[in-house]
């Protein structure tokens, strides 16, 4: 989940711990605050920015990079 205040290299570091791991499959989506109760949304990922993750997601060895569909409720990578 993005938008909780991540930074890009803190997720491509996920990313690259998760290969590390041999984990072929990741879904990176928007986290949408679920009532006023649950942490907020610290902000909204724009889709393109999902697409920057997917192309990191190649770089950093997943197979297939994105799936589709490839944008803020739903990105997949998979092999």
């Amino acid at each position: 989940m993005v938008g909780l205040g991540e930074e890009r290299h803190e997720v491509l570091q996920v990313m690259d711990d998760l290969r590390s791991a041999d984990v072929d499959f990741l879904t990176i989506g928007q986290y949408l605050q679920p009532t006023r109760k649950h942490h907020a949304v610290m902000r909204y990922v724009p889709p393109d920015e999902f697409g920057g993750l997917c192309e990191g997601g190649l770089y950093q060895g997943l197979p297939d990079g994105v799936g589709e569909p490839a944008d803020p409720l739903v990105a997949s990578c998979r092999g």
